[in-house]
Order: C-alpha cells, then structure tokens, then sequence
C-alpha cells in the first residue's frame, strides 16, 4: 500500500465519526461488548492502544463486532504492525512516526495515521505522501491555536488530534478546517467499563457521535 492510499484509506475512517475513541483495554472479556455499545452509540472507528497485555485479544475480541472497524494504536515497531494485522486491526495509529514504522505498515498493507506534533513533522511526513496525520500530544502542543497555526501554510494535511482531547474542547478542534475527527478517552471511562455499564457507554457514545465544530 502506497502512502498516498494509506492516507486516503486514514481519512475515510477519520470521516466516519467525528470522535474515534481512544481505549486502553486491561480485561479482553469486556473487548466485545463494549465495542457493541461504542458503534451502537454511533462511533465506529475503534483505536485500542497497546499498552496492556490484553491489547491484542481485545482487538480479536472487537474485530467480531459488526459495523465496527478496529485499530491498533501506540504502534512503535514493526513488530507491533505485524502483531496489530495479526489480531485484525484495520488501520494503526502512532504517537510519531519513523522510517521504519511507515515502511513495515505499507508492506502490511495497513493504513496508518501517523503522529506530528510540528510544522517540520508533519511537512515531513507530507513530503512521503502522508496527508492524513494525527496531532499528537494535542493539547500539550498548544491546543486549538497551535493546530490552526500549522493549518494555515500546509492546508494538504488534516489532522486527528489526541492528546488532552475531551467533551469540553473537542468541538473548538472540530471547527478547525484540518481537522477530521478528534481521538478522546473520555467515551469510555475506566470505572464504566469494570462495572459493565454499556448503557451508560453507549450514551456517551452517542453523544460523541453528535458533535459537530
């Protein structure tokens, strides 16, 4: 997969909600039910990070969910690509990007969205033919202005920023003319998913889902 399809694939997902949610799963046996709950609430696109031990059977676990699209987040290796397409991820997603990274997902055929959090990054990762990137730490990075700021001289780029993104200013980001989506944690909230709260998920969920900029 070229860099150019990866990015379009990237924007295509990016598009089919204004929030991916940002989950980091410690108990695969919740993995299906509350990918049921999130793309019954209208969010489809799932990023599940691999920070856990149970990150790549809760990608098994969710890839079984119909209607939902499953990714795999914090990849940093090539090893971490192989393993995400292994489990069923559809896309990735990194805090960064290097040479080696982007090599192995477009050997995979595995569309990525890789992190920039300056003008130089995501030049860089323009020049390749990224032209879908995520903004990554978002908020740490200057929030709104910073990413506006970038917009305006590289208007190729959209953007998904994560990072300190949450239900108070994810409208202010999604006003933004580069921005596609936002990434935010806060549509499934730890305390809910350990009581198996899926109503409550799915709520915010469809909350989520009914943002606009």
């Amino acid at each position: 997969m070229t860099p150019e399809a990866a990015s379009a694939k990237a924007a295509e997902i990016c598009r089919l909600a204004p929030v991916i949610p940002v989950l980091v799963i410690d108990d695969a046996a919740t993995a299906q039910e509350l990918a049921a709950a999130l793309v019954r609430g209208g969010l489809p696109a799932l990023e599940v990070t691999l920070r856990t031990p149970a990150a790549l059977d809760a990608i098994r676990e969710m890839a079984k969910v119909q209607g939902g699209i499953v990714g795999a987040g914090t990849l940093l290796t090539p090893a971490d690509v192989q393993a995400a397409v292994d489990a069923g991820a559809k896309f990735g997603v990194s805090p960064g990007a290097t040479a080696r990274l982007m090599d192995a997902c477009e050997e995979a055929g595995l569309p990525l969205l890789p992190g920039a959090a300056t003008a130089s990054e995501a030049m860089a990762l323009l020049e390749r033919g990224y032209t879908t990137q995520k903004f990554f730490p978002a908020e740490a990075n200057g929030g709104v202005p910073a990413l506006k700021a970038i917009g305006a001289p590289i208007p190729q780029v959209k953007f998904c920023p994560t990072g300190g993104v949450s239900l108070k200013n994810a409208r202010d980001y999604l006003a933004l003319s580069n921005t596609l989506c936002v990434g935010g944690s806060w549509v499934a909230p730890a305390n809910m998913v350990a009581a198996g709260d899926w109503q409550g998920i799915e709520t915010l969920a469809r909350e989520a889902a009914g943002l606009t900029g």
